[in-house]
């Protein structure tokens, strides 16, 4: 795989490119995931396709948030722990910012931008998973049965709209490729340059459930504001799978019967956090910076925030190095090629439910879906500037239409 820029392998040029993409990536986990694809596969050329696929699939499996696992994990192929780090601060760190500032006082945030711009932010993210469907459909279902695999893994998500569900999907194509697909021992294989050893791995992987498991006990032993706060977002994000909008039942139910946030900050929050870039869990940043009780502010959003990504953190270091093994063995090469059918699958899926069904309501939306994604596939515009197209043209539609 060439590599087309040799200086971006150093932490901070990691740091530059996903802090762009964190400005920038308007959409949920889904459109992320279309926006790293065009960024890291088709542009800079860090990984292939297959090896994107076989990530996705992987932070498929693993609970949180899985475009942020999968930035984690790029930026730990490329710069090592330095660069899991940088990838995540850079993705993450200009939403939380805006929900921490929001959390502190500018109580007219939500209203910002108008309500136009931020359909039409909307709307792109329609033509960035539906260039991403195209382009993984192209490389990883080239035939009939993995076509067919696809369709299928499309309909029984769109049937059964449950996390569980693309989980059992994704399980199920790996039983099918395992039966159907007879790869040979030669078979292309673009191994990642994961430094990780499996040893490491396996004492990240212990780590994690120590904490899952110890600091529940440690919060009963010790009654502490900080260390219930700790426990109690380390948990959503080591336990929801499906990340995003999932997560927030359950951090409502940690949040406001406990009288830690008011069930009216919740709510102007979370309308908040739809108004901005980058992963949906940044919105554990507000709460933590709206809580009643000390720590608040910019320090009890930062603990949230660590808190809520810390499991994703030790999972993909943990899992990786095993994953890695894993993909290079024959039967699991055949497993891969029915997952990656699914996993194209699972987008195409998405595409319509929820990213077309929140998007397009009326013909102008329809239009400037087409627009943006021409811009995408055929004028081959930066994807930011085609989000910050689609936003000024949404709000343009919107003034003259109203």
């Amino acid at each position: 795989m060439a590599d087309t820029a040799g200086t971006d392998r150093s932490p901070w040029a990691v740091f530059l490119i996903f802090l762009r993409l964190g400005l920038t990536s308007f959409g949920g986990p889904i459109a992320h995931l279309g926006y790293f694809r065009e960024e890291f596969v088709t542009r800079r050329q860090w990984l292939s396709e297959r090896s994107y696929a076989d990530l996705v699939a992987l932070c498929q499996f693993l609970p949180g948030p899985a475009s942020s696992q999968v930035g984690i994990a790029l930026g730990l192929s490329r710069s090592g722990y330095a660069g899991a780090a940088a990838a995540w601060a850079g993705f993450t760190l200009p939403s939380a910012i805006a929900l921490i500032l929001f959390a502190l006082g500018i109580a007219h945030y939500g209203d910002a931008l108008p309500s136009g711009v931020l359909h039409g932010l909307k709307v792109v993210a329609v033509a960035v998973v539906a260039q991403a469907v195209w382009g993984m459909a192209r490389n990883l279902c080239p035939d009939a049965p993995r076509i067919t695999l696809m369709a299928a893994a499309a309909c029984f998500v769109l049937l059964m709209p449950t996390a569980w569900g693309q989980v059992g999907v994704i399980a199920i194509a790996a039983i099918i490729g395992l039966v159907l697909f007879k790869p040979q021992h030669d078979s292309t294989h673009d191994p990642l340059p994961i430094t990780v050893r499996r040893r490491v791995g396996l004492l990240w992987l212990t780590l994690f459930f120590a904490l899952l498991m110890g600091l529940p006990l440690l919060s009963a032993m010790f009654p502490n504001q900080t260390l219930s706060m700790v426990d109690a977002f380390y948990r959503a994000g080591a336990l929801v799978f499906g990340g995003g909008h999932v997560v927030l039942p359950l951090l409502q139910a940690e949040v406001v019967p406990t009288g830690w946030v008011s069930n009216d900050a919740f709510l102007a929050g979370y309308g908040a956090t739809q108004a901005v870039p980058g992963p949906l869990f940044t919105f554990s940043a507000f709460l933590g910076a709206s809580m009643n009780n000390p720590p608040s502010g910019w320090l009890g959003g930062l603990i949230c925030l660590l808190a809520i990504f810390a499991p994703s953190f030790l999972l993909v270091v943990g899992a990786l190095p095993f994953w890695e093994r894993l993909r290079r063995n024959v039967r699991t090469q055949a497993a891969l090629l029915g997952v990656n059918a699914a996993v194209v699958g699972l987008l195409l899926a998405a595409l319509y439910n929820p990213v077309w069904t929140s998007a397009i309501h009326a013909p102008q939306d329809f239009g400037l879906a087409l627009v943006a994604l021409v811009a995408l596939m055929f004028w081959k515009l930066p994807p930011w500037l085609v989000v910050i197209g689609s936003g000024i043209a949404g709000g343009l539609l919107s003034a003259v239409l109203s």
